[in-house]
C-alpha cells in the first residue's frame, strides 16, 4: 500500500455534484465549445489533438469549468511526468486515466484525478479496488453504470467519490446510480448536462 496519506475530497467536486449529478463527457473540441455555454460545472476531455488541447483546455477555464483531461484518450499525449507536467503548465484542473501511476504522480503536482475502473467480473473489481486504495484519487469513475447495483457495497467502501458512466441514457439512470451510492454519472448525452439533483424522479 502506498504511504502517502489520502486527501480531502475537493469542496469544489463535492458543491458541483451536489447540484449537478451529471459530469459531461466532452470528445473532441466541437463538443468542448457546446459544453462551455452550459450551466454544467464538471467535464472530461477527450480525444482533442495535442495541438488543440491548450486552447481548449483554457476556453474551458474561462468559463468558470473543473475539467479532467483524459490522459488515455489523448492523441499525442504520453503517459510520463512529463505529461503531467505539461498539463498543468497549460492550466489543467484535473486528470482522469485507468493507470494508478499516473493517478499518484497526479496528486503530488496539485492536479485533481479521476480514475476510470472498468469492472468485467469479480477478480477484476477487487484488483481495481485495491489499485485504488493506493492511488487515493479524488474521484472514480465506474464502468460500465448498469454493474454499480451489484458492486453497491463494495464501490462505499472505497470512501472516495465514484461517478457511473456507460450506459447513462436518461434521467432515470441518473437517478439509479444516485440510489446506488454514485455521487453522480458521467455522460456525453448533452441532453442530460444540465439535469439538476432536483429534476430527478423520486426514487
Amino acid at each position: 500500500m502506498s504511504s502517502r496519506p489520502k486527501r480531502p475530497v475537493d469542496r469544489r467536486l463535492l458543491a458541483a455534484l451536489a447540484e449537478h449529478p451529471v459530469m459531461a463527457s466532452l470528445v473532441g473540441t466541437e463538443m468542448a465549445s457546446r459544453f462551455t455555454a452550459t450551466s454544467t460545472p464538471l467535464g472530461i476531455l477527450a480525444s482533442v489533438p495535442l495541438g488543440d488541447l491548450e486552447a481548449t483546455v483554457r476556453s474551458t477555464l474561462a468559463a468558470g469549468k473543473i475539467v479532467f483531461v483524459n490522459m488515455d484518450s489523448t492523441p499525442g499525449l504520453g503517459h510520463d511526468p512529463g505529461a503531467l507536467t505539461y498539463l498543468k503548465g497549460i492550466g489543467a484542473v484535473g486528470i482522469c486515466s485507468t493507470r494508478a501511476a499516473i493517478i499518484e504522480r497526479a496528486g503530488g503536482l496539485g492536479l485533481l484525478s479521476m480514475q476510470k475502473v472498468f469492472v468485467t467480473d469479480r477478480s477484476n473489481l477487487r484488483r481495481s479496488l485495491q489499485s485504488v486504495a493506493r492511488s487515493h484519487p479524488d474521484l472514480v469513475q465506474l464502468m460500465p453504470a448498469v454493474v454499480l447495483r451489484y458492486v453497491e457495497r463494495q464501490a462505499r467502501e472505497l470512501g472516495v467519490p465514484y461517478l457511473a458512466a456507460g450506459f447513462v441514457q436518461g434521467a432515470a439512470d441518473v437517478a439509479e446510480a444516485l440510489r446506488h451510492g454514485a455521487a453522480g454519472v458521467c455522460t456525453s448525452d448533452d441532453n442530460l448536462w444540465e439535469l439538476r439533483r432536483s429534476a430527478l424522479p423520486p426514487s
